[in-house]
C-alpha cells in the first residue's frame, strides 16, 4: 500500500507577517513525481522551503518523516562569485554524512566524479563557479542532489533560464530518481512540460486550486481560477481571507 512521504496539515506560511500559502492541505505519495504550478508570487517556493524545514509554519504543520531530503534551490538565490569550484558544491551534497568540516575519503571523490559525468561535466571539477552557464550551473546542482542520494528531492525551479537540451537531460534525470521509487517535488511553469512528464500536479494560487493527476487538474477551468485567486489578491488583504471567497469563487 502506497503511503504518504510528505503530508501538509492546514498549513499557512510566509515571511514576517505576510502569509504566502493558506491552509494547505494534502500529501505527497512515497515514490510519487509531482509536479507544483501556479502564477507568479502564488507560494510554490515558499511551499518547498516549508516542506524542506527552512521556513516554519505560521499554523498547521508538515511531517515527512526522517528520510533524507534533497533540496535544490532557484539558482537566482546563489551567489555567483563565491570563490569556488564545481567541486566544492557537489561535494557540499555529502556533508549529512561527513559533516562540513569532514575529512573526504577516495569513495567521496569518486562519487562526485560520476556525478559530475553523469550530468555531462566531465572534466568541469576545477572550474570556478563564476565561469559557469546557466545551464552549466544548474547541471552542477544536480550532481549535488545526486551525491546525496536521497529519497525525497524537492528541485524549485530547476529548468529556469537554461537550454533546451540541459532541459532534456535533466527531465530525463528526474524520471529516472522518479523510476528508482523516490519522491520528487518539483516547482515548474512551463505546463507542457508538466503535462509531458509529471504523472501528478499541485495547481496553487496561495491555496490548493486543485491536487491529483495531472490530466485532472491542468484544466482550463482550474487555470483560469488560479489566474482569478491570483489577481484578486493585495497586500491589503487579510492574514488568511475567508474561505467564503473561496466557496464563492
Amino acid at each position: 500500500m502506497t503511503t504518504a512521504n510528505v503530508a501538509l496539515h492546514d498549513v499557512t506560511a510566509g515571511y514576517g507577517s505576510h502569509a504566502a500559502i493558506h491552509h494547505v492541505t494534502g500529501e505527497f505519495a512515497v515514490g510519487s513525481l509531482t509536479a507544483i504550478v501556479g502564477p507568479n508570487g502564488s507560494g510554490k517556493s515558499t511551499l518547498l522551503k516549508t516542506i524542506a524545514g527552512l521556513l516554519a509554519p505560521m499554523s498547521g504543520h508538515c511531517s515527512r518523516g526522517r528520510k533524507a531530503l534533497a533540496y535544490l534551490p532557484q539558482i537566482s538565490e546563489l551567489d555567483r562569485g563565491f570563490p569556488a569550484r564545481v567541486r566544492d558544491l557537489v561535494t557540499l551534497g555529502l556533508w549529512q554524512r561527513r559533516g562540513l568540516l569532514g575529512r573526504h575519503r577516495a569513495e567521496d571523490r569518486t562519487k562526485v566524479t560520476d556525478a559530475l559525468s553523469h550530468v555531462g561535466l566531465e572534466g568541469f571539477a576545477n572550474r570556478p563557479l563564476d565561469s559557469l552557464s546557466g545551464g552549466q550551473l544548474q547541471r552542477t546542482l544536480f550532481a549535488r542532489v545526486l551525491v546525496q542520494d536521497a529519497q525525497l528531492i524537492l528541485l524549485d525551479e530547476p529548468f529556469n533560464a537554461i537550454d533546451d537540451k540541459t532541459i532534456r537531460d535533466l527531465t530525463a534525470l528526474i524520471e529516472h530518481w522518479h523510476a528508482e521509487g523516490r519522491t520528487v517535488l518539483t516547482v515548474a511553469h512551463d505546463l507542457a512540460l508538466v503535462r509531458a512528464h509529471f504523472p501528478q500536479t499541485l495547481l496553487l494560487a496561495r491555496r490548493a486550486v486543485a491536487w491529483g493527476p495531472t490530466s485532472e487538474v491542468l484544466t482550463e477551468t482550474n487555470i483560469a481560477r488560479a489566474r482569478t485567486f491570483q489577481e484578486a489578491w493585495n497586500e491589503a488583504a487579510p492574514w488568511c481571507a475567508p474561505d467564503a471567497a473561496w466557496r464563492a469563487a
